[in-house]
Order: C-alpha cells, then structure tokens, then sequence
C-alpha cells in the first residue's frame, strides 16, 4: 500500500547533525588516529570527510565525498597525510551544499602560516558578514559559513594567531565546536553557549579533541573533561596546554537533542550518560503516555533505549518486531516511483511472526515529516499487528534548527501544521503521545525546565532561540514575528 500525501516525501525525514570534528597533537601517527577517530564519529555525517596533517614543516591535505573508509582506508592515503599534528572532519551538508569545495576541515596559508579549521555547528550571521567581507575585497573559495571564520582571521589585526581567532569568534553568532591547527598550536574552542558539544581525552602523552566522547574509546585513548562552553584550548608541540576564557560569560544551553538522537548512545553528554538519558526519557513517556498493549517495539536503532526505559517502566515486554538492515547503502538506485516509496522496507522489517495479532507500542526517538512514521505504522498493520500505539521519545518538533542540524523548513515539519489527533491520523496509529518538555528536561537532568531560564537549547521544540538570528531576519524582513525579542518564539 503506498499513501499519496502532500507531507509523504520519504527524503529529509530525519533530523541530522551537520557534522563531528576530531583533532589530535602530539604524536607520530596522527592522520591514522584521526582516521580510526572520525570513523567513531562517521553517524554526525556521511556525505563527505577530510583530515589535514602537520609535520612541523608543511601542512598536507586529503579530502572526499562519501565515508571515512571509502576515504582513508589505504595506507598509501594515510602515508601521504605525516605528521604529529592532524585535525578532521565528517558532514553533511546543509549550510552551504554539497559539493568538494565545501568538504572540511578548510585551509588556507596565511601571512601568520598555515590555518586549518574542522567546525562543528552554524554561524547564524554568516551571510551578513559574508557581504561585509567581500565588499571589502574578500574573495571566497567555497559557500560554506566556515569560510567566514578565516577571513575573519586572516583580516583581523592582532599580532598572534591565537588572538586574530579570537577577534573572529568575537564577530560571529550562533553555535561553534572547532578544532583548529596552526604551525605552532592546536586550539580547541567552543561557543560561550556550548550548543554544539566538544570533549577533551588524551592518547598516550597526546592530547586529543572530538565530537564525542565514544571517539576516544575507539582510538584507545581515554575521556578528561568537556571543553567548557566559552572556553579555548590551545596546546602546543610540546603538549603544554593553556585554557582561556575570552568570552563574556553566558548561562549554557547544550543542545538537548544529542541526548535524544544525534550522539551515539556510548557516549557521555553533558556529564550523562547518553544511554542512561534515552531509557529515562522512555521511562518517563511510559508514566506520561501509559496504554495497555502485549509488546513494546523500537522503531531501531535510535528507538532502542527509550523501548527498554519504557517496557521497565510499564512492565510490558520488550522485542525486536521490527528488524533492521544495516547493509542499505547511502545512496540507492531506484528504478521506479513504487520502488522510491519501498525505501522504509529496505531499511526495516516487520518480525510478522512476533507482531501478528499483538497489540503494539511503537517507539521513536522523533517525527519529522511524518512519513517514515507512516510508513512503518502500515508495515506493522500489513504484519497483522491489531493495535499500534506510537510513542515518541521528544517532544513535537514544530521548529526549525539554526545551530548546525539540518531540519527541513518549518512549513515541511509535521509538528508545525497540525496538532496532535491530526498527527495521529496521519501516521494512521490507534494513538499517538510525545514525551512533555518538562518530561524531557527530568529524564535527562533530573529538574523540571525552568521557564525563561532553560539549561538546555530546546528551540526546536520550544521556538525559544538562544541567540540572536541574523541572517534570518535579514531574509524575512518585515515579518511581525521575527521583531520578537530574542528568547521568544519566532
């Protein structure tokens, strides 16, 4: 059966983190290290990846669209990337497309030297600086908001690199994880609001940066501390680190959704557990959204732990009644409309044998668009599940992200155009509940959310932006509602 709808366009019906950054200085091998560290962060983006080196004399380049391994599996790649000094970068693209030109980290030689930048998240005023820059005679190798940090660097008129970064990072908004080289440093810094997430760990007498924390599990290094939000690290060949506070400082709001979905669940977030946070979300809808049902069903992999916090909490079975493929590559050749609407049964299966005739609670980590929903909840019904109830581990995701996660434009979120019993019926579940906000914040903090003082950037939730929009509200100008103060909802 396949459902004709203005919202059933099975692309883009997903949230996704544009990218994850890694970095590593102080030893031999730090382009393998990097390699092995971005294939650990290969789920924040799989469009394209990059690692630049340093050997203390030149800085070497590789960059790719496509996987880690498809780019840095050969010994002959990782043999022309030497060095003690490398830095890397995984993404997908959303500000600034797809395309090499946009494949990170991005370098460029200075009068200062070699300046290599890997950037996780979204400057929200990129496009005004942009203009300023190149009315002044900037000249733009790529569409990536990136760029504009090193013409800031490069214009900047204080004496040391360090500092030059710093004025740049002073001019710009919204939401930064870098990890930057230099001839002399490695500097790692993250916005004073500390949205995007960045940790430090050590690998031997190397000092290393990502993403995630996972990341140094796998290279065999070991998790120190979070790079604090407004906080810059620069360390030197020597390894001697400085940390520097060169920001006002800000009441942090980390993004809540990397406790939903985007880091993988073996890493640390926010001082938690990103597995221990997703069953207590489950838990906590099982005590908000309880139904009677004989199975809870994850729609896998991201559903996973929110299922098992929700059947402990419930006391209703946990099972794998859906099963997923893991071998459904990033791009598919599709020879027909009717095959392009299947994309959901190669990448899911009904366990018809465990679902037939049971009732079933359903749980994902969100609904976007809607249609992926639907697509399983008809999958479900076509198994022989007699009842399917659709629980959700967020809270409806009714705005859009400018903070580096690529979500469809407001008018193509589900959430944003009809309200719950219309949701329900458009994914034809027997019911459909999310998890509250206030639910959210006490299954992943243990406090409620405080009104006008969020812990955490919940904006796609809420509409509650935590900086300024510039390059929006340039866009839309003379829309009565972006004059709301900032901190309301747009």
């Amino acid at each position: 059966m396949i459902s004709t709808h203005p919202f059933c366009d099975l692309s883009g019906d997903t949230l996704r983190e544009e990218c994850g950054v890694f970095g590593v200085i102080g030893t031999p091998d730090a382009a393998a290290v990097t390699a092995l560290g971005l294939h650990a962060l290969q789920h924040r983006g799989q469009e394209a990846a990059g690692i630049v080196s340093f050997d203390g004399a030149e800085f070497y380049a590789h960059r790719g669209l496509g996987h880690v391994a498809e780019n840095f599996s050969s010994r002959e790649t990782l043999a022309g990337l030497p060095g003690f000094m490398a830095n890397g970068h995984v993404r997908y693209s959303t500000t600034g497309g797809a395309g090499l030109r946009n494949v990170q980290p991005l370098f460029a030689d200075l009068a200062s030297g070699g300046f290599s930048v890997a950037h996780n998240g979204n400057i929200s005023n990129a496009a005004a600086l942009r203009a300023e820059l190149v009315a002044r005679g900037s000249i733009f190798q790529s569409t990536s908001d990136t760029e504009v940090i090193i013409h800031l660097v490069a214009t900047s008129r204080y004496p040391t690199p360090v500092d030059r970064l710093i004025d740049a990072l002073r001019m710009i908004e919204g939401a930064f994880s870098l990890v930057v080289m230099t001839k002399d440093h490695m500097i790692a810094c993250r916005d004073p609001l500390g949205i995007r997430p960045l940790v430090m760990g050590r690998l031997g007498e190397a000092t290393v940066f990502a993403s995630e924390s996972v990341a140094f599990d796998v290279v065999g290094g070991s998790f120190e501390r979070e790079v604090e939000p407004g906080e810059l690290i620069v360390v030197d060949a020597n390894g001697e680190r400085q940390s520097l506070r060169p920001f006002q400082r800000q009441r942090p709001r980390p993004c809540i959704f990397e406790h939903v979905y985007f880091s993988r669940p073996d890493s640390v977030f926010a001082g938690r557990s990103v597995y221990e946070a997703r069953r207590a979300i489950g838990a906590q809808l099982a005590l908000e959204a309880p139904v009677d049902a004989d199975l809870v069903v994850p729609v896998p992999d991201s559903g996973v732990p929110a299922a098992i916090g929700y059947a402990q909490s419930s006391g209703i079975p946990f099972e794998l009644g859906i099963v997923r493929s893991h071998y459904v590559g990033r791009t598919f050749i599709q020879p027909s409309e009717s095959a392009r609407h299947s994309g959901v049964r190669r990448k899911h299966n009904a366990n018809r044998a465990l679902v037939a005739g049971k009732r079933i609670v359903l749980i994902d980590d969100s609904i976007v668009r809607g249609t992926t929903s639907l697509k399983i909840v008809e999958m479900m019904r076509d198994a022989g599940a007699t009842e399917i109830h659709f629980r959700v581990a967020s809270p409806p995701t009714a705005h859009s992200c400018y903070y580096g996660v690529d979500t469809p434009e407001r008018s193509k979120l589900l959430a944003a155009q009809m309200q719950l019993e219309p949701m329900r019926a458009f994914i034809k579940a027997d019911s459909l509940a999310f998890v509250s906000l206030d639910g959210l914040y006490r299954a992943v903090s243990g406090l409620p959310r405080e009104p006008g003082a969020p812990r955490f950037c919940d904006a796609c939730f809420s509409g509650d932006y935590p900086t300024t929009l510039t390059d929006l509200a340039r866009q839309t100008q003379g829309d009565a509602q972006l004059s709301l103060p900032v901190g309301q909802a747009a």
